[in-house]
C-alpha cells in the first residue's frame, strides 16, 4: 500500500509540474494583452465600440440635427418645386398672358391642404419678376392677401382700394367695393394705371362668410377697363362646382387650376430632394418609404409629411441621449452595454420604428388601434397574411396561413395555439373586418382576404421589434 501511495503522489506531482508553464503562459498572455503597449486586439468591448474612450458616451450631433430638422421645415422653400411643374406653368402663362395683353382676369386654384399651392404662387411671382425684366414689360403691383387675416370679409376691398389709389384722392361718399367699380369703368382715370396682380389666399373664408363678396371680388376683373389680374386660392375643390355656375351667369367665370394630393412616389420624391444636399445620411429609406405611403393612404399632406419626419428625428434624438445616460451609468458600474445598444446608437440613423411611432402620434385611424390593440397571436396572424399577399397576391388559403402562423412560432420560439383555437381567431378577426373567410367544404382551402390596408398592418405593428423582423421583406 505504502508503494501504490508513493507511486500516485509522484503521477499527481509530475501532472502538476507539466500543466504549470501552461498555467503561466496563460497568465503571462493575459497581462500583455492588458499592458498598455501591447498589440491592441481584434475585438473591442461595446463601450470602445460607441467612441474611441471608455468613458465618452454617443453623443448627439446638434449641428446635424439641426441642419436636417431645417431642411425638413415647411417655412424652408426649396430652390425647385417638384412634382407641380404643369400647375405652375399654367398659373405663370396665364398672368403672362395677362401682362402681354392688358387684360382683366380670374384664376381659382384649389387643392388640399398640403398640396404646394401656396408655395407655387411665390415661384411664379419670381418667374412673373425674372420674365418682365428680362421682356422690358412693367412688372404689375402685386398684393397679397389672406383672407382669414380680415376682420370683416368686405374689408378685402379696403386693401384693394388702398394700394390701387392713395386715400387723398378717394371720394369719402363712396364704398371702397363702389369706388373699384367706378374707377374700373372709366378709360380715362385707368389708362394711367397699372396692372395688378392680386392674390386671394384662403378663400375659402370669404365662401363661408359671405358669398356676395366673393361674387364681388370676381366682377371686378368683369369692368370694361379693369386692371386687376385676380389669383383666387383655397382649399375647397368642389368651389368649382358650387359657385362657378353663378359665377358664369355673372359672367365673371375664372379659369380652374387643381392641385391633386400628393401620391406616395412624389412625397418620397420630395423628400429626398430635400435630404439630398446634406453630407450625411439622415432616415433609412424603408422609414422614408412609410412615411410616404401612410401620408399618401391618408391625405397626400406633403406638410404632414414634413412634420412626421421631423417628429422621428427628435425620437431618434431622445433615444441617443437616453441611451448615453445609461452608458455612463454603465461606466460607473464597470458593465458593458448591451450589443443591442451598441447597434442603435452606433447607426445615429431613423429607423422603421422611429418612423412608426412618429406617425402613430400624427394619424391614428380604427383600423390601426383594433390591429394594435389585438392579442399578440391575431397579430401573428395578419403578419402572417401580409407576408403570404405581398407580390400581387389578393388573397390565400386557411391551409397556406396555417403553415405560416406555424413557421414564424417556430422560429421565434412561441408556443403555437391549438388548431381549435386557430380558427376560433380567425372568425373573431372575420368579425372585426380585418380579415374576410371564403366558403368552401375542406376547412384548408376556404380563401383568407385582408380586408384593411396592408400599410395599416404594418403601421400599427412597426413600433414592435418583433413584428418588425416578422414583417421584413427578405
Amino acid at each position: 500500500m505504502t508503494a501504490i501511495t508513493r507511486a500516485n503522489q509522484c503521477k499527481v506531482e509530475s501532472v502538476m509540474e507539466t500543466n504549470s508553464p501552461k498555467r503561466k503562459l496563460r497568465s503571462s498572455s493575459v497581462q500583455r494583452q492588458q499592458s498598455p503597449v501591447s498589440t491592441p486586439v481584434n475585438w473591442k468591448s461595446p463601450r470602445r465600440c460607441l467612441n474611441s474612450s471608455p468613458k465618452s458616451p454617443p453623443e448627439v450631433n446638434t449641428e446635424h440635427v439641426k441642419t436636417a430638422k431645417e431642411a425638413l421645415h415647411i417655412s424652408t422653400a426649396p430652390t425647385t418645386i417638384m412634382c407641380r411643374e404643369d400647375e405652375q406653368n399654367k398659373i405663370f402663362n396665364f398672368c403672362k398672358a395677362s401682362v402681354e395683353q392688358e387684360k382683366a382676369g380670374s384664376l381659382y386654384v384649389c387643392g388640399c391642404p398640403g398640396t404646394g399651392k401656396s408655395l407655387s404662387m411665390e415661384k411664379v411671382k419670381d418667374q412673373l419678376a425674372a420674365w418682365a425684366a428680362q421682356s422690358g414689360l412693367q412688372l404689375p403691383d402685386i398684393l397679397s392677401i389672406n383672407c382669414t387675416s380680415l376682420a370683416n370679409t368686405s374689408d378685402i376691398f379696403t386693401k384693394i382700394m388702398g394700394e390701387t389709389q392713395p386715400k387723398k384722392k378717394r371720394n369719402g361718399s363712396l364704398t371702397p367695393l363702389q369706388h373699384l367699380r367706378r374707377l374700373y369703368s372709366q378709360k380715362a382715370e385707368s389708362s394711367c394705371m397699372k396692372m395688378k396682380l392680386i392674390i386671394a389666399d384662403e378663400l375659402d373664408y370669404l365662401i363661408t362668410k359671405d358669398k356676395a363678396v366673393l361674387h364681388d371680388l370676381f366682377m371686378l376683373t368683369t369692368f370694361p377697363f379693369s386692371r386687376c389680374i385676380l389669383i383666387g386660392i383655397a382649399n375647397a375643390i368642389d368651389l368649382a362646382d358650387r359657385f362657378l355656375p353663378r359665377l358664369q351667369a355673372l359672367n365673371c367665370k375664372p379659369q380652374v387650376v387643381t392641385y391633386r394630393a400628393y401620391s406616395k412616389e412624389q412625397i418620397l420624391k420630395i423628400l429626398q430632394q430635400r435630404l439630398t444636399g446634406l453630407p450625411f445620411v439622415v432616415f433609412h429609406s424603408q422609414a422614408l418609404e412609410l412615411c410616404a405611403r401612410k401620408v399618401a393612404a391618408v391625405s397626400g399632406d406633403m406638410r404632414k409629411a414634413l412634420c412626421v419626419c421631423r417628429n422621428a428625428i427628435e425620437l431618434l434624438e431622445a433615444e441617443i441621449k437616453a441611451s448615453s445616460k445609461e452608458q455612463n451609468h454603465d461606466d460607473a458600474c464597470d458593465t458593458p452595454a448591451p450589443p443591442e445598444l451598441v447597434k442603435r446608437s452606433e447607426s445615429q440613423i431613423v429607423r422603421l420604428d422611429h418612423m412608426a411611432v412618429a406617425l402613430s402620434k400624427t394619424f391614428k385611424s380604427p383600423a390601426v388601434e383594433t390591429i394594435q390593440s389585438l392579442p399578440q397571436h391575431q397579430q401573428i396572424i395578419l403578419c402572417s397574411v401580409v407576408k403570404l399577399v405581398r407580390g400581387g397576391k389578393k388573397d390565400t388559403t386557411i391551409g397556406e396561413l396555417n403553415k405560416s402562423y406555424m413557421d414564424i412560432c417556430k422560429s421565434t420560439l412561441i408556443p403555437p395555439v391549438g388548431s381549435l383555437e386557430l380558427s376560433n381567431m380567425f372568425t373573431v378577426l372575420n368579425d372585426q373586418g380585418l380579415l374576410k373567410l371564403g366558403q368552401s367544404r375542406d376547412n384548408k382551402m376556404r380563401r383568407v382576404l385582408l380586408k384593411v390596408d396592408e400599410a395599416d398592418v404594418t403601421f400599427a405593428l412597426q413600433g414592435i421589434r418583433f413584428f418588425r423582423n416578422c414583417l421584413a421583406v427578405n
